[in-house]
This record gives structure tokens, sequence and C-alpha cells, in this order.
């Protein structure tokens, strides 16, 4: 089932300024649903998702005060795929149906949906409208992962290699942002998008 607002997912690789672009959106009236965002508020304490990720990763994933050890848990995941699939398998299916949730409810004439790992799960998503990609060349992921995170250049190549490729993403686009040059051009380029969305949302609804 189609969202009621017009969905828009934004994707992109690891530091390909998703949020940088997000922002500029959120400025302009757009509401923002971020994955990584509800993933966080769905491991809460007492929240059932945190309770079987216990049961899946052992106690010890969690920190003295009963929240989830994400340093930890990123450590245990990044070079064990079985335990990223068991990751996935909790949480995935909840963000998705809390995207949706949010999607339906939205009364603004679109909302964009911040899910960075669309490409490794687009079949799941076929009630969204349309879908942006923000891309940079792999360089400048490095680039960014190494001087601006602090990331050993090893590291930042093994957490390139666990996402899609950007070609993988680049054939679901419906609209592509390159992001490789200055930041200050993103305002601009937000500007002309929201104007686009806010008319595919007139039509969709006409």
């Amino acid at each position: 089932m189609k969202a009621s607002s017009f969905a828009v997912v934004v994707t992109g690789g690891i530091a390909s300024g998703k949020t940088t672009l997000t922002d500029r959106f959120a400025e302009l009236g757009a509401p923002v649903f971020d994955a990584d965002a509800i993933a966080r508020e769905l491991v809460a304490p007492g929240q059932p998702a945190l309770a079987e990720i216990v049961a899946a990763f052992g106690a010890d994933m969690l920190n003295a005060a009963g929240e989830l050890d994400r340093a930890r848990m990123r450590e245990r995941i990044f070079d064990d795929e079985g335990a990223r699939k068991r990751l996935e398998a909790i949480l995935h299916p909840r963000v998705r149906d809390e995207l949706r949730s949010r999607a339906r409810a939205c009364a603004a004439p679109y909302c964009l949906l911040a899910i960075p790992l669309y490409a490794e799960s687009a079949q799941a998503y076929d009630w969204v409208d349309r879908v942006l990609v923000v891309d940079v060349p792999r360089a400048a992921q490095l680039a960014r992962l190494t001087l601006r995170d602090g990331m050993s250049e090893d590291y930042a190549r093994r957490a390139l290699s666990t996402q899609a490729t950007r070609a993988q993403r680049l054939a679901l686009a419906d609209d592509v942002i390159d992001n490789s040059g200055p930041p200050d051009a993103l305002p601009r380029i937000a500007a002309l998008l929201d104007r686009r969305y806010r008319a595919l949302s007139a039509g969709k609804k006409s």
C-alpha cells in the first residue's frame, strides 16, 4: 500500500552527506523520518527489540545503564556476516513498519525517508514513490572517513565493503545528487527538488 504522503527515499553510501542534505530539506519544511533514529528508539531499554538482541547476542551487549552498547555491537557484527544478519532480522522489519506508519500518517505534501541501507532491501519498500541517491566517488568516501571520522584506511575500506555498491544504488535512483562538491551547493539543490516533489505530490493526489 502506498503512503498517504508522497514518500521519497534518501539513500547513499557511508559518508556521502545524506544527513547534511536532509537537514536542508527539513529547513524547507519537509518531514524527515530517519531509519537510524528509529532504530535507536527501538532498542531503548524496555523495548522488545532490545530483549531480542540480548537473547541473540548476550547481556554483554548492554552497558552499565542497561542500554545497548552500540560500539560493542558494531564490533561484534563488523566482521561477522551471520551476526550482522541476525541483528538486521531483529531490527529491519520493525524499522520498515515504523517508516511506513509515519509516512502514511504524514500530512505534508511529501516526506523524506532517510534509509542508508535502502539498496540492500529495496524490494521491501515497494510502497515508496521515489528514490533520491546522494552520490560521491569511493575515493571521496574514503577521504571523509579517514580525515573526518579518524578511521584507519583499512577499517574504512572494510566498512565500505559491507554496503551495496555505488552502481547498485544508482540503478535504483530516480534522482541523483553529486555531493562531491562544496556543501554550500546543497541548499540550492534541495530547493529545486523540494519544488519537484511538491509538484509530483500534487499530481499524485489529483
